[in-house]
């Protein structure tokens, strides 16, 4: 009789455990493949499930389009010989007579230092008037100064020199070696030489971009397109705001990674290979290389090339399935491009669901296999 118990009380135990796992589920870190393919177009769900190929990678290589328009291209550089407004300048002023208009008894020089050239650019200058000093040049400027005063001078010379810290600056902030207002000078007349002068970027060059905002319009560039495409080294124009971040660019990564987390963008161009590897790569024991999954919000006109339709409207759920274990799968997930705002998911191995399933059941039958320990004792 005892026998009988004992040679039964497992295979019960084991039924009865397996019942209670079948019916309460195991444990998960998000849904298996099978749960995430009930969730397709095809089976009347709500998002379309697609596996990544080489069309479907150049149908999706999508990158933040950044530069400078042809206004702020084609901007030529200021030079010193051209007076703005905000301009600081230094006069000096020589009568042929003792006692002039400007020069006290036995002086002959009259400096007139710090004349500032106001916003509408004009200055005035004693017995000359209001002149238009902006657009001209000094030496435009020394002959209208002088054209003025003739008539009440005899033979006057004058001379126009441009003070230190001219009208014309650019503020510089954010990631930068020295934020603040830097003036136009003859060395940095271009943005990179102003960034240079204020100590250039200080975060990783590969991810800085650089936003300028002039009146009402922006350009944005990456630091790094500054010295492979010199053509975007833009000239500066007073007023100019240069700011300097990070690219803000994010993906999130959940499932059965090393990491669960939001990860910033670490480069420009960052594929589904390198943001795995961004997180740590897959986990050996429980990853499953076959179900690597990019979720993201499709613009209607991307998602109609990868699904061959012109009927969409509106942005459209995509889920982008890679295999790596595919021939090809390490080289598809290399060139497809992740973007901002994705999910990148990887489910777990059935493996590790069976190995969960083995771990609950041994620990379930340790009371039950004492309670046959106890009956063998009576």
């Amino acid at each position: 009789m005892k026998s009988v118990f004992v040679r039964w009380v497992r295979p019960v135990a084991f039924m009865c455990v397996t019942s209670i796992i079948a019916s309460c589920g195991l444990p998960q870190v998000g849904p298996n493949k099978r749960q995430i393919y009930a969730g397709s177009v095809q089976r009347e769900g709500d998002a379309y499930i697609v596996s990544v190929n080489d069309r479907v990678t150049r149908a999706t290589a999508v990158v933040p389009a950044l530069g400078f328009t042809n206004s702020f291209r084609n901007a030529s550089k200021l030079t010193s010989d051209t007076i703005r407004p905000g301009d600081t300048l230094g006069l000096t002023i020589w009568e042929n007579v003792d006692d002039g208009l400007l020069s006290n008894e036995g002086v002959n020089a009259t400096p007139l230092e710090e004349v500032q050239v106001d916003s509408a650019g004009f200055i005035f200058v004693p017995y000359a008037g209001r002149l238009r000093a902006s657009g001209n040049t000094p030496d435009q400027l020394r002959e209208m100064i002088t054209r003025e005063l003739e008539d009440q001078t005899p033979d006057p010379q004058v001379q126009v020199r441009r003070l230190a810290g001219d009208g014309s600056t650019v503020s510089l902030v954010g990631a930068v070696g020295s934020q603040g207002v830097y003036p136009i000078e003859r060395p940095t007349r271009t943005l990179g030489a102003m960034l240079a002068n204020a100590g250039g970027v200080t975060i990783e060059p590969e991810i800085a971009q650089i936003t300028v905002t002039r009146g009402g319009q922006q350009g944005r560039i990456w630091f790094q397109d500054l010295y492979d495409h010199p053509e975007l080294d833009i000239a500066l124009r007073g007023g100019d705001q240069v700011l300097v971040e990070g690219d803000t660019r994010t993906f999130t990564a959940l499932g059965a990674t090393s990491s669960q987390s939001r990860v910033p963008f670490e480069s420009q161009d960052l594929s589904a290979l390198e943001a795995i590897a961004q997180v740590g790569g897959l986990i050996s024991t429980t990853s499953d290389p076959t179900g690597v999954f990019i979720i993201r919000n499709e613009p209607a006109e991307i998602a109609g090339q990868v699904l061959g339709r012109s009927d969409l409207e509106g942005a459209q759920r995509m889920v982008y399935v890679l295999n790596l274990t595919e021939p090809n799968g390490l080289f598809l997930a290399r060139d497809f491009v992740i973007r901002d705002g994705d999910t990148l998911y990887v489910t777990e191995a059935p493996y590790a669901q069976w190995t969960k399933t083995l771990t609950i059941i041994s620990g379930s039958l340790t009371p039950i296999a004492n309670t046959a320990t106890l009956a063998n004792t009576f």
